[in-house]
């Protein structure tokens, strides 16, 4: 399974916040730590402030900072948001605009696929944001800051 480009950085951006405790970077910095376009960031970053994980302050001496909600905060929750409840294969033709799949009436792939994707998940569900920042990661995510940037 491969995760959207939005799941990625929203996780990349949780962890990054996780292990900055006194600086509070932009999102234009984290986009820049991150070598992702600022409207990309800036997209994720919103999402994970409607979710309580993160929060965001304009202006000067603004930026962000993780919330208590967010340090404590389930991967599998983070990824199953950002993923959504879609099956993993479109047997239907919908999103890709195909012919529907003339199996899919008598088709197992669909289901297995789907408790594929749910034990995925509940992997993650039991993996806080506080574990995947421990030793060895935190030190090499304060590694990766290029500095502040203009907002």
């Amino acid at each position: 399974m491969r995760l959207l480009r939005s799941t990625d950085l929203a996780l990349r951006v949780l962890m990054r916040l996780a292990v900055v405790a006194d600086a509070v970077p932009t999102t234009r910095q984290v986009a820049a730590d991150m070598d992702v376009p600022y409207t990309h960031a800036a997209k994720v970053v919103a999402e994970l402030q409607r979710l309580g994980l993160v929060h965001a302050r304009r202006g000067r001496g603004g930026g962000l900072a993780l919330t208590e909600r967010g340090r404590t905060a389930s991967v599998g929750a983070v990824v199953r948001t950002f993923e959504g409840d879609g099956d993993v294969v479109d047997c239907d033709g919908v999103t890709q605009g195909t012919p529907p799949c003339p199996l899919r009436s008598g088709c197992r792939l669909r289901g297995a696929l789907r408790g594929a994707r749910e034990a995925f998940y509940a992997a993650l569900d039991p993996v806080t944001l506080a574990e995947i920042v421990d030793e060895p990661t935190g030190p090499l995510l304060l590694g990766i800051s290029r500095g502040p940037g203009p907002d």
